[in-house]
């Protein structure tokens, strides 16, 4: 499917309000209602769309503490330990990467201790080697990306 410079700026509109009415999206891109809503059911149907999403503060309910964690893992055992960090709430977001560690994990926390538990927890998964987290201090750009 071919996505053109339409379909990326109602992209665009809807990553900064996903709730936008389709019709201040047409209005805005001089286009009818109606073709903003059959581009839009195309943009989904088609996957490039894959779903909406809420972006909250996570300090606001409650989640103190943040951690990018890169995790080193024996390799045959990397698709087991995906899994098993799949199904664990604390962890927002996971990639297999090809850079210094197989895994990166954004980890949500409600302070320092509970993050430490949580790390240790990781580091008892059989076949991870290491992590190296880095906690975040502080968002200075935070916004969908497209």
């Amino acid at each position: 499917m071919d996505v053109d410079e339409i379909d990326l700026a109602i992209i665009k509109e809807l990553s900064e309000n996903a709730r936008k009415a389709f019709s201040e999206i047409a209005d805005k891109l001089e286009l009818s209602d109606v073709a903003v809503i059959k581009r839009v059911k195309r943009l989904e149907s088609d996957g490039v769309i894959r779903r909406y999403a809420l972006i909250v503060d996570p300090a606001k309910i409650g989640y103190k503490k943040i951690s990018f964690t890169g995790i080193n893992v024996m390799p045959e055992k990397l698709f087991e330990i995906v899994a098993t960090l799949k199904a664990k709430d604390y962890v927002k977001y996971l990639t297999i990467t090809s850079g210094d560690h197989e895994l990166i994990a954004v980890i949500w926390a409600r302070d320092g201790e509970e993050l430490l538990r949580i790390h240790q927890e990781i580091l008892s998964i059989e076949g991870v080697l290491n992590i190296y987290p880095a906690i975040l201090a502080d968002i200075v750009k935070a916004e969908q990306y497209v």
